[in-house]
């Protein structure tokens, strides 16, 4: 389609578990740096609906979160997913804590202080042991914000919750997602979602603009802006625009 490129190239995806807004950020640096995605998560809660979402091919996992215990999330994760591989961090050094933690399912364990070159080398061997530190290359998975639009499946998920679009909603989704912040114009959105010769098409745009909305943002704060003049764009919601 003219006026739009990019591909999506698949990347392992890492999900970061950890209170501390500082080492979740030095942690996501570390993480992108070797070439993976990461998806950082300040509480339990958050990381079991962010993990359904993206489908991780790794976990690092702190074993104190403000809501759920570190060992609860392992638990849940382990449940919905045994072969996934874990690895746990904790400020907790006495040994006890360390085997509890792996008798629940951690594939290995780091203690604070650590250093993230030795949690990187770490999470490499995992994931290779796993089969999967390179990502396959059609990753179905896109995440924007709290918006979760898998491929595969055909699922989206908003904050957690599923959302019901039909065929042409998700596919107006998925291209919008395909280029976070661009602007895409009425043609363009035309061209790639039904046909450039579609009658009636800049008001069969708009229509389904408006549907999506209404099911994207309807009580929570919009992601799907109008660019007058120019078209339409998917923005997350911390961009503040």
């Amino acid at each position: 389609m003219a006026g739009i490129s990019g591909t999506r190239g698949g990347r392992v995806r890492v999900l970061i578990v950890d209170d501390e807004p500082a080492l979740t950020e030095v942690l996501s640096v570390a993480v992108t740096e070797a070439g993976w995605r990461p998806y950082p998560a300040g509480d339990g809660q958050s990381a079991l609906r962010i993990a359904r979402g993206c489908a991780p091919h790794a976990v690092v996992l702190d074993g104190m979160l403000p809501d759920l215990d570190g060992i609860q999330v392992l638990r849940r994760l382990r449940h919905e997913n045994p072969k996934l591989p874990v690895l746990m961090l904790t400020a907790r050094d006495a040994i006890e804590h360390r085997i509890d933690g792996l008798d629940n399912g951690a594939d290995d364990y780091v203690t604070k202080p650590f250093s993230l070159e030795e949690v990187v080398l770490r999470l490499r061997g995992l994931l290779r042991r796993a089969g999967t530190e390179r990502a396959p290359a059609d990753d179905s998975v896109r995440v924007l914000g709290d918006l979760v639009l898998t491929e595969e499946t055909r699922e989206v998920h908003r904050a957690g919750q599923q959302l019901q679009l039909t065929a042409k909603e998700f596919d107006l989704l998925s291209l919008l997602l395909n280029h976070p912040r661009q602007v895409l114009s009425k043609a363009q959105i035309l061209d790639h979602v039904w046909s450039s010769s579609f009658d009636g098409g800049g008001n069969l745009v708009e229509v389904y603009i408006s549907s999506l909305r209404r099911k994207i943002d309807k009580g929570r704060a919009p992601m799907i802006h109008t660019v007058r003049g120019m078209g339409y764009a998917i923005r997350p919601v911390e961009d503040g625009r």
